[in-house]
Order: C-alpha cells, then sequence, then structure tokens
C-alpha cells in the first residue's frame, strides 16, 4: 500500500512531524506552489494559519484532498464555497488556545481596571502621580461567543468574581441568546468578543452596538478581526461612548506601522498573540499528528468543523 502524500502550506518555523516519518510522504509548499501541489495530496496540512491561498487554489482544477487540518481555531481563512461543498473533511486546532486567550483576557481586564498603562507610561516620564484604580470583583461581563474559547473566557472571570453572561448562536441553559445581547451589553463593565467570523458575527461591533454600551465599558477582541468595525471603535473611544478597548486581532493583519489604532488614545493593541505561549507550537505538531493517526487507522476525527456554520459543533 503506497502512503498517503501530506502536503504542508508552510510556515517557519515548520511542524515536527517526526512520528510520522515511514508513515506518509510528506510534502512542503509555500503560498505560490500549492495551487500545483493540491491534486496530489491526500491530506492538507494548513500550518501558515495566517494565510488566504487556500481559499484561492481550492477551487482549480485536479483531486482534491480528502482532508484538511489547520493550525488554528479559526476556518474563515480557508473555506470557500468549492470547499465547502466538498466531501472534504475540515478540522481545527481547539482545545490548544482556550485556556491560553483566557488567561489573556483576565490579564487585560484587570491592567484596564488598575490601569497599568498609564503606570508604566508614567514610569517612563519619572513622574509620581497617585490614582484610585477599579475594584473587578462585583462588574459584570458579557462574553460574546459560546465555544470553547468563550467558556473558557467565562471561567476565568468568574474566578475573578466578575458576574459573567454568555452570549451564543442559540439559547440554552448557562447560555443566552442573540436577542439578549443588547440589553446584556447595556448593563456590562466587560464586554468580550470571541466568536468565530460567520455572516452573522461578521461586522456585528458597529457604531449601533457601541451605542448601547455604558460610557464606563471596556471592550476586548480575541476572536477575529472582522467581528469589530474598527472605524466605529475608533469614533466610539474618541467620542467617550466606552472608556476602553483591547484589540488582539485585526481586520487586516500585520497591522501597518500607519495604522492610527497604534496611537488611539485609550486602546491597547497587541499583535495576534492572546493564544501563543511557550511550547504552543509544538502542542499544534502533537495534535495534528494524533489526528493523522486516527485518519490512517480509519477512526472518527475530533475538532470536526461544520463547513456550513464555520465551526465545531455541539456548543
Amino acid at each position: 500500500m503506497t502512503d498517503p502524500t501530506l502536503l504542508v502550506l508552510d510556515a517557519d518555523p515548520l511542524p515536527r512531524l517526526g512520528r510520522l516519518t515511514g508513515r506518509a510522504r510528506i510534502v512542503h509548499t509555500d503560498e505560490a506552489g500549492l495551487a500545483a501541489r493540491l491534486p496530489e495530496a491526500d491530506v492538507l496540512l494548513v500550518w501558515d494559519f495566517t494565510s488566504h491561498a487556500v481559499r484561492k487554489a481550492w477551487p482549480g482544477e485536479g483531486p482534491r484532498p480528502r482532508w484538511v487540518h489547520t493550525a488554528s481555531a479559526g476556518v474563515d481563512h480557508l473555506l470557500c464555497p468549492e470547499l465547502a461543498a466538498s466531501d472534504t473533511v475540515v478540522t481545527n486546532a481547539r482545545g490548544v488556545f482556550e485556556q491560553p486567550i483566557a488567561e489573556y483576557v483576565a490579564a487585560l481586564v484587570l491592567a484596564m481596571a488598575k490601569d497599568l498603562p498609564r503606570t508604566l507610561d508614567l514610569q517612563r516620564r519619572g513622574e509620581w502621580r497617585h490614582r484610585e484604580s477599579q475594584r473587578v470583583a462585583g462588574t459584570r461581563a458579557v462574553v460574546v461567543g459560546s465555544g470553547p474559547v468563550g467558556r473558557a473566557v467565562a471561567r476565568t472571570l468568574k474566578a475573578l468574581d466578575i458576574r459573567t453572561a454568555l452570549v451564543g448562536r442559540t439559547p440554552r441553559t448557562g447560555v443566552h441568546g442573540p436577542e439578549d445581547l443588547d440589553r446584556l451589553l447595556a448593563r456590562a463593565d466587560w464586554v468580550i468578543a470571541a466568536a468565530p467570523l460567520t455572516d452573522d458575527t461578521r461586522g456585528m461591533f458597529d457604531a449601533r452596538r457601541f451605542g448601547v454600551f455604558q460610557p464606563s465599558a471596556r471592550f476586548v477582541n480575541v476572536g477575529r478581526g472582522a467581528l469589530v468595525d474598527e472605524e466605529a471603535l475608533a469614533g466610539a473611544l474618541a467620542k467617550r461612548w466606552i472608556a476602553g478597548a483591547a484589540l488582539d486581532v485585526f481586520a487586516a493583519e500585520p497591522l501597518g506601522p500607519d495604522s492610527p489604532l497604534w496611537r488611539l488614545p485609550g486602546l491597547i493593541v497587541s499583535p495576534h498573540m492572546s493564544g501563543d505561549t511557550v511550547g504552543w507550537r509544538d502542542e499544534l505538531g502533537a495534535q495534528f499528528v494524533e489526528l493523522f493517526e486516527r485518519w490512517a487507522a480509519g477512526r472518527p476525527l475530533f475538532n470536526v468543523v461544520d463547513k456550513q456554520r464555520g465551526y465545531v459543533p455541539g456548543h
């Protein structure tokens, strides 16, 4: 029996796939070579999860891989109508990023409540300026997105004694539906965007929605950049509709040096790093190897994405 061909869309550093030696023919490609290589592949590993090359190459000619795995939680960068309509199975990296992102959100909440950005700025300027900070216990948070990331964020905020409401696509025990969102936003001190990017969520945080926030509220996006109308967010901060914000994801990445977001008062900018902790790439590689071993043995895969919804169902 011929070993299956595993095609890897490369990113630096390369994944550690030593356990698959002698069990798969591993072929590496960059974005430019992906379209030509796709017809020969049984499996595609999208290691470069920032690339949109799959969406561009998939509609081309020839056979297509039976299984595609992306080393990311989001799948919007690779899904196209042709892939969504195909029999190809898509899996993602659910399980790797949830708790690190939740910890990062908690750090941002505490940093904003305790005015740490200003403290560091005053230290650099050598200014002693006593201030009072905010207590987070007893405040209210709304987490938008009831998947694994959103649930991990909610658990972590509750550990800080923050009263937390979770909002998902459909209402159920412990989860509010979209019809409750505006009501919850109007009372929230913290609003955390952790939803997948779908047709329903794209641009959901727009000028109207920021107008629902109370002036003391702060907004954090660790979901997908396109959930937010960035111009509307800038306007909300400038008009003091909201007290502050933190963005870890953006509509276009990397954020260009000329972007006004870098210098927007009240905004914390981080370079899409909330889920990336020491050793995260090794975890991603080990997860894929486990999935490959299941696939090769004909066993069911985990983290299978519903290609119509754009995320792993069951939450």
